[in-house]
């Protein structure tokens, strides 16, 4: 009964899907869904941004092991990012009306750091879109019986399908709808299983420092370190076209701004579900932590004599999982559609670059797939996506909204002298994080740009070293 339910539940995804595509009719249906999405469904695509395999299966494994201080990044960190987005960035990208993030780059600077840009960008989102493929594997795997590798194969093929169809339609009514069941599911759970066991018989065996919410070491380092927990994805996906792409699809900039901070909200409220669950799994099957722990909440609810619980956890979980995935892989195809393809090959006519954003589709998928197939550690596969955003895009897109003087050459030295000062740190694996040392290089790019790109500051530093060299 649960395998027919889940399979049932796949092919409703993609009769949805393929009925949501028939409202495309140009490039701007495909990417933005025709920006007409009112509050309630806009809340609901932004919450599904980041409500997928990382929360369900990544963070609640994290939890259990490391307590609090393990999901610092995500949920906390996740919905700190939406609700930033919503106060500061929404409504004057709303009011530029485009396309995709990669526009920006190229109106507020020029073309060439709208091709830096958009190139980081993509590769950004390649290990984010594996971890979905990877969770879609082993949830098929628990379901089905067949191997993660299987698995990861044919839900990867069931994301690309109902994507490459409606785009951004087919992502928004699917997300509403799956959301719906998210929330709804997970709520249900969690009630059922607490009535059975109480919170407290759970968390009375617990360390004492299991709930710390700040570093238990005074040092700078370890301050540091939990500061670069916060900004990972709170900062590091601000610059990211899938929160873009969510937030720009509502119908007006008023509702863009609402549903990114009611998103923000919602999404810090219900990923602490999967948190508590994997306590209750880690309490009554501690066998399940011994082998994956990315596997506790869905050996708990396998575990489960409740045939309602598993249809429901394991539709939530599919629902989680493929509404990410689906808007992961959009949203790199735009931008190497549209930022990358298209200034290459000039097209003019739109019916060829929709043709083109569905050819990028399965270009990312791909490429994503291969990495998928390579590693299959989910929360690793998500961090590392944000921190590439965070130390090559996100220092040149608050200087271009919030200071005037922020030229060209500004934003492209931050994006590559970020980049490359955080490859740096990597490979000397630094003891405080290497994402710090990123974000400060391109801090010191941006500045350093400004100098040498402005004519004024240029002269005035020649006169200076005329006048040293003279003394």
């Amino acid at each position: 009964m649960l395998i027919l339910f889940v399979l049932l539940y796949l092919l409703l995804t993609v009769a949805v899907g393929y009925w949501a595509s028939r409202r495309v009719k140009n490039t701007i249906d495909f990417l933005l869904a025709g920006r007409s999405l009112p509050f309630y469904m806009s809340t609901a695509v932004v919450f599904a941004t980041w409500f997928g395999s990382e929360t369900l299966l990544g963070a609640s494994s994290e939890f259990a092991q490391h307590g609090l201080l393990g999901v610092i990044e995500d949920p906390f960190g996740a919905a700190l990012c939406l609700v930033l987005v919503g106060i500061f960035f929404a409504r004057r990208l709303y009011n530029m009306n485009l396309l995709t993030i990669g526009d920006y780059y190229r109106i507020r600077y020029n073309k060439v750091t709208e091709l830096i840009a958009a190139f980081f960008m993509v590769i950004s989102y390649f290990g984010w879109i594996a971890a979905q493929m990877v969770a879609v594997g082993i949830v098929l795997n628990q379901v089905l019986g067949i191997s993660t590798q299987t698995g990861i194969v044919c839900g990867s093929l069931l994301v690309v399908a109902y994507t490459y169809m409606g785009g951004m339609w087919s992502v928004s009514v699917t997300d509403f709808i799956q959301t719906t069941m998210i929330i709804g599911g997970l709520l249900f759970i969690v009630y059922e299983i607490m009535q059975k066991v109480p919170l407290t018989v759970v968390t009375a065996d617990l360390p004492d420092n299991f709930f710390a919410f700040t570093p238990r070491e005074r040092s700078t380092t370890s301050w540091l370190n939990y500061f670069a927990l916060w900004i990972t994805i709170g900062l590091g996906s601000i610059p990211q076209q899938d929160v873009f792409q969510r937030v720009m699809s509502a119908r007006s900039a008023g509702v863009a701004v609402a549903s990114s901070i009611g998103a923000g909200v919602l999404y810090l409220t219900i990923a602490f579900i999967p948190l508590l669950l994997a306590l209750y799994a880690k309490y009554l099957h501690p066998e399940l932590q011994a082998a994956d722990a990315q596997l506790l909440v869905p050996g708990l609810i396998l575990r489960s004599d409740s045939f309602a619980i598993k249809a429901l956890f394991f539709g939530a979980l599919i629902s989680a999982i493929i509404s990410t995935a689906s808007g992961g892989i959009l949203a790199p195809a735009s931008i190497l559609s549209e930022n990358l393809i298209k200034p290459l090959l000039r097209f003019t006519d739109d019916k060829k670059m929709l043709r083109m954003s569905r050819l990028s589709v399965l270009i990312v998928a791909g490429i994503s797939l291969s990495m998928a197939m390579m590693r299959q550690n989910i929360y690793e596969l998500v961090s590392e996506s944000s921190a590439l955003s965070l130390v090559s895009l996100f220092v040149p897109l608050v200087a271009g909204m919030f200071w005037k003087k922020a030229n060209a050459a500004a934003a492209i030295v931050s994006m590559l002298m970020g980049m490359g000062v955080w490859l740096f740190a990597l490979y000397l694996q630094t003891e405080i994080n290497p994402m710090l040392y990123g974000l400060a290089g391109s801090i010191v790019g941006l500045l350093a740009g400004y100098v040498a790109g402005n004519k004024k500051c240029s002269g005035k530093f020649l006169e200076v070293r005329q006048h040293l060299i003279k003394v």
